[in-house]
């Protein structure tokens, strides 16, 4: 798979399940069908376990006392989101069946074995796992291509993991812009820090877009991104841990659309008139007879002007016929044309 080459045609848009199936492996593979009906080209999950994340420790540095997990225990929480190994090949299965690619994050090296095993084509690497450079350098040692959200990150710890990812001799990367929170607040997205991560390092780039809407991911394609992940779920009436600030079918659906018009609108560089400007042209300004004017009469300010519509010509020769004679009779409302003058020397 050439990312790269991919994402020159239009932004790749993944829609990340996380812990949205809730448990329900039916529900993951509708899910899957419904991000694709809904004009994603990618479902993402995440491959861990509670154990390959954190320890089962109940002392204060594993509970979260704010957000939106606020109350919760580390590894309680990764017990409920977590997406069971068991099914990943299956899943992956059913994204080729719906149509879409499928994608995961791993977040140690056992996932990335297990992920190698049933043949990932890409990774994702999640921006909390951005300063864990040997595992880094783990994934990118696969020769796949990655996509590597940086939220938190300051641009030393970015340079970090890009050079451990080049080192190992893979060229194949994106850089998501992410705020890790949850949800996100667009007024803090600052969405210029991914166009000045493409200026540094000349590599495609995108969002990772955990606020609510669409209006974030929209300005982000307009503003550069060649890939965008948003959380997805049926619907936030089925409580997970990440339901609340994940989209729904119809909500993506929409973005989709707003991102796909926003490309169009993009377009390229265009000079001149366009196809839906030809029939307006007549109404630019031109050169008209606004008296009645006798041949051999000369042309003054008082007998022709420069107004709309635009079948005589161009406000340019206004000053050069100035002062030369008509060459037949023209009736007030004659757009003036070069072949009804006779041109003299002045």
């Amino acid at each position: 798979m050439n990312l790269h080459e991919r994402l020159k045609k239009q932004a790749y848009i993944i829609a990340e399940m996380s812990a949205n199936h809730g448990g329900s492996l039916k529900r993951a593979k509708e899910m899957i069908y419904a991000a694709g009906e809904s004009g994603a080209d990618c479902i993402k999950i995440q491959t861990y376990t509670p154990d390959t994340m954190t320890i089962d420790c109940n002392n204060e540095y594993f509970q979260i006392a704010k957000g939106t997990w606020a109350g919760e225990n580390l590894y309680q929480l990764y017990q409920k989101a977590f997406t069971p190994w068991e099914w990943q090949a299956e899943l992956k299965d059913t994204a080729k069946k719906a149509g879409i690619d499928f994608l995961s994050t791993p977040f140690d090296k056992t996932s990335v074995d297990f992920l190698e095993g049933i043949g990932i084509e890409f990774y994702k690497i999640a921006s909390f796992e951005l300063v864990d450079i040997p595992l880094v350098k783990y994934i990118a040692s696969k020769g796949k291509p990655i996509i590597m959200s940086t939220g938190m990150a300051s641009l030393g710890e970015i340079d970090e993991a890009v050079q451990a990812i080049y080192q190992e001799g893979n060229m194949q990367l994106v850089l998501l812009r992410c705020a890790s929170a949850y949800p996100a607040v667009t007024d803090e997205m600052n969405l210029r820090t991914m166009q000045n991560m493409a200026d540094i390092y000349d590599i495609p780039v995108g969002l990772s877009d955990h606020s609510m809407g669409s209006i974030g991911a929209v300005t982000a394609v307009a503003l550069g991104a060649s890939v965008i992940e948003k959380h997805f779920c049926l619907g936030r009436e089925i409580e997970t841990p990440d339901s609340s600030f994940s989209m729904e079918p119809e909500e993506f659906k929409r973005m989709v659309s707003d991102i796909r018009q926003a490309e169009r609108a993009i377009g390229k560089v265009v000079y001149g008139i366009e196809n839906q400007e030809k029939d307006n042209c007549v109404f630019r300004r031109s050169i008209f007879a606004i008296k009645d004017i006798k041949k051999g009469e000369e042309l003054t300010e008082e007998n022709i002007r420069v107004i709309r519509p635009g079948y005589g010509l161009a406000p340019k020769f206004y000053p050069e016929i100035l002062g030369q004679t008509a060459a037949q009779d023209l009736k007030r409302g004659t757009p003036v044309q070069m072949d009804m003058i006779y041109r003299k020397s002045k």
